[in-house]
């Protein structure tokens, strides 16, 4: 039953409904396979009892003829951010080795309610911070892709590294991730899958731990467009829970997938064409706009004009939120505890062991921009760029319905390059990051293979709350790349 867990969402669902193969038989497949591809390192935790009981629920409501959900059946990977009630949730740190949750976070609630089976959580860059996965305190996640006649390990992007890594790898129909510089769209990019970070606000971030919480935005990664407008479909909706949740109906993404881009006005920006993108980054770009001119969409070069501040905006406001977020774990109420003579060394002990170098490192940087006497020069200063570069979008919108980019600068890269200057690894969300700032919804779309044979993605950019549009549009793009690579060995 290996080639069960080569099915699309849409597939299984469909072989579900006409009763080809079981639940069951479905989710075996994939822990099979999973057992196969432990190398890769992706899971954290695996949860296989659950995901037979699961299973098992599942073919017993469609016996039955009790009501099916929408992902009724479908085994999915839970990045180990989202809290899941009764299962470690780790959150990629040491500091919370061990914790419990004893409640479910809102997202993974909607995807267990309608049916999904739960195979593991999933590993990720420490508490989010990270574009490689190399920052886990469980170790890397290594990316199924290898470059053509090299066998170097590569990384998987970050932060929803062992998201991408699993779907990609087939231990996963699909996964959750979190997004709050790219961490959606740019490991599916290195990983040859589809991502998309939905519009702030349009998923719950109650149960989610929180990074920087004005841009962390929780979404899917899965093998097609379909898939990720079928799991958004179930993940979406208002939470009172969440005071950032928008109140506001949740549409049949899946419904909207009409195949009809013609009068779509695409923009591309030219500020997004930055010294040293690959040339072949540069081309694979070009092709894409051709691609959707063909099918009746219309070309409109765009400005930007603050693209080139919006990394140095993101890493001063995310460090700062994270600073403030990360203050509550203390070793007091629950994760690792390090004895002290005193409370305070307690505290100092406990941090200094449970944090990694990536988490200290932004932690000191949000501290010091939030300090007196900084918190003007930096922070105030931040925000204020935030706000011209959201303006730059909304302007741009009244031009064009989609935003054309790459979604990253270069192909997946190895373990051992860029990993003494952070900086560089910084510039891994150089296409990314505007669209968190903004609020906007992003997907990234696998569009074609590099000179080694690596997978590189394009990214289409939405309106606010307008992803019917770009995953139309991102459907578009998915049909005339044709991307049917797979990595090797898969």
């Amino acid at each position: 039953m290996s080639d069960l867990t080569h099915l699309t969402i849409a597939a299984a669902l469909d072989g579900l409904a006409a009763k080809k193969f079981s639940a069951r038989e479905l989710t075996n497949a994939h822990i099979t396979k999973m057992g196969q591809a432990k190398g890769l390192n992706a899971y954290i935790t695996e949860t296989p009892d659950i995901a037979c009981a699961k299973a098992d629920a599942s073919d017993k409501r469609r016996a039955i003829g009790d009501k099916v959900g929408a992902l009724d059946g479908i085994p999915l990977g839970i990045k180990d951010l989202f809290c899941t009630e009764g299962v470690q949730t780790t959150a990629g740190s040491h500091i919370l080795e061990g914790f419990k949750p004893t409640y479910e976070s809102t997202v993974t609630t909607k995807l267990f309610d309608a049916g999904a089976v739960m195979l593991g959580k999933l590993n990720l860059d420490e508490f989010a911070m990270g574009s490689s996965n190399k920052t886990s305190y469980f170790g890397n996640v290594i990316n199924p892709w290898k470059r053509q006649g090299d066998n170097t390990d590569l990384v998987p992007g970050g932060s929803s590294g062992g998201s991408s890594a699993a779907v990609a790898a087939r231990i996963a129909m699909g996964a959750t991730g979190t997004d709050t510089g790219g961490s959606i769209r740019q490991p599916a990019a290195l990983t040859g899958t589809v991502g998309i970070k939905p519009t702030y606000g349009r998923c719950s971030r109650w149960g989610i731990v929180a990074f920087a919480s004005s841009l962390d935005q929780a979404g899917p990664i899965a093998r097609s467009v379909e898939d990720c407008a079928i799991m958004l479909g179930v993940m979406a909706g208002h939470d009172p829970k969440d005071s950032t949740s928008v109140e506001m109906a949740v549409p049949d993404f899946r419904k909207g997938l009409t195949g009809d881009i013609r009068g779509l006005r695409i923009g591309i920006p030219k500020e997004y064409r930055v010294d040293g993108m690959s040339q072949e980054i540069s081309d694979l770009w070009a092709k894409g706009a051709e691609w959707l001119k063909a099918q009746g969409a219309e070309i409109k070069e765009i400005s930007l004009p603050h693209t080139k501040y919006a990394l140095p905006t993101y890493y001063i406001i995310a460090p700062a939120e994270a600073s403030s977020n990360l203050a509550r774990y203390d070793g007091v109420r629950f994760g690792l505890r390090v004895p002290g003579n005193s409370l305070d060394e307690m505290y100092e002990l406990t941090r200094a062991a449970g944090f990694g170098k990536e988490v200290k490192r932004r932690i000191l940087i949000g501290t010091y921009v939030l300090s007196a006497g900084y918190y003007d020069a930096y922070y105030l200063q931040a925000q204020k760029i935030r706000a011209l570069i959201l303006k730059d979008f909304t302007d741009a919108f009244k031009d064009v319905d989609v935003i054309l980019t790459p979604s990253t600068p270069s192909a997946a890269f190895g373990f051992h390059e860029n990993e003494d200057d952070p900086v560089q690894m910084y510039l891994n969300d150089v296409f990314t990051v505007t669209v968190n700032l903004a609020g906007l919804p992003g997907i990234s779309v696998p569009a074609g293979l590099d000179s080694n044979g690596l997978p590189l993605g394009l990214q289409m950019i939405g309106r606010a709350f307008d992803e019917e549009t770009l995953l139309r549009s991102a459907q578009a793009l998915e049909k005339a790349a044709n991307f049917t690579a797979l990595p090797a060995g898969v």
